[in-house]
């Protein structure tokens, strides 16, 4: 599997994720819901921005590499 397909693999679950919990949210609005999201989803999100700017960034360096392989 390359660095593309990881990524598209990565942001298609976190896609479901995002959807299932805007599903949940729809019936589960209390204090424990909001502190779920804050504590984990928010920060999660910001995880998934940069594990796929990082993976983006990986894949050039891959491609030159072997670029100068060749």
């Amino acid at each position: 599997m390359g660095v593309y397909e990881a990524r598209g693999i990565m942001s298609k679950a976190w896609k479901d994720l995002t959807l299932r919990w805007l599903e949940t949210k729809g019936s589960w609005d209390d204090v424990v819901a909001h502190k779920f999201e804050n504590e984990f989803l928010l920060p999660m999100e910001q995880d998934m921005r940069n594990s796929t700017a990082a993976m983006d960034h990986i894949a050039v360096v891959l491609a030159q590499v072997r670029r100068d392989c060749e």
